[in-house]
């Protein structure tokens, strides 16, 4: 399994913090909020391999970050070009051209990395190992503004996704699906086509909207909470109060 780390976004509600330093290399507690992910996904035995995909302006911010950096399976640095927030290619495409530039071919445990986490993506991996199928989490979330800028999740028994939707008007539950993703290599065909088949790129719940009426996909509740890192006011909260 890979590794596809999502951090090519600009920030810029994290303005001016984020003007001259990406988003994921900000520092809580004296580490970095990518340094913390990572030190999560390199204990994963089924890992053997972390790809970050960024943009062309902070490219070197991570060369820099990496030339100090650890860890026990190798890191594949990717620039998608860009160079402001009008050039992005996206989350879908920087996936899609993550997986044609390397020509991947293995199962992709895909991550944003934008947020603290107080638990391990390793409960996902063995989730995604229980229903050898791709797999998303998902957690309740009852303010429904809060919901609607979330993909939107319905799951039958067994735990199958029945029915996504990215960003509703109108919530079918009160399941939202935070931006972290098992892929089975089986499925990447379907990612390769999503784009030229009019799939958004803009968020990567639109993938998995677009992917679950073709094939098997299960969803897990979320064993832990997600810190979300969307401003400055919740930047400077969780400076202070982060447990790790």
């Amino acid at each position: 399994m890979k590794t596809i780390i999502l951090a090519a976004g600009y920030a810029t509600r994290l303005y001016p913090l984020t003007e001259n330093t990406p988003k994921q290399l900000l520092q809580i507690g004296g580490r970095t909020i990518m340094g913390r992910m990572l030190d999560d996904l390199d204990a994963i035995n089924e890992v053997h391999e972390n790809i970050i995909v960024t943009n062309h302006k902070f490219v070197n911010h991570f060369k820099n970050w990496m030339d100090d950096a650890t860890y026990c399976n190798p890191i594949e640095l990717l620039d998608d070009g860009s160079e402001n927030e009008n050039e992005r290619m996206g989350a879908v495409g920087d996936l899609v051209a993550a997986i044609e530039a390397l020509d991947i071919d293995d199962d992709i445990l895909v991550v944003y990395a934008d947020s603290l986490l107080d638990f391990s993506f390793e409960e996902l991996v063995n989730f995604f190992k229980e229903k050898n199928a791709s797999c998303i989490m998902y957690h309740p979330l009852d303010d429904v503004e809060e919901l609607k800028k979330y993909a939107v999740v319905e799951v039958d028994k067994k735990g199958r996704v029945k029915r996504i939707e990215e960003k509703p008007e109108k919530p079918r539950t009160n399941l939202a699906v935070p931006p972290f993703y098992i892929y089975k290599k089986e499925d990447l065909p379907l990612i390769r086509e999503a784009i030229n088949d009019g799939c958004n790129v803009d968020s990567p719940g639109n993938l998995v909207e677009y992917l679950y009426d073709k094939t098997p996909i299960y969803a897990m509740e979320m064993p832990g909470r997600r810190f979300a890192i969307g401003d400055i006011k919740e930047f400077e909260h969780l400076k202070n109060t982060y447990p790790g």
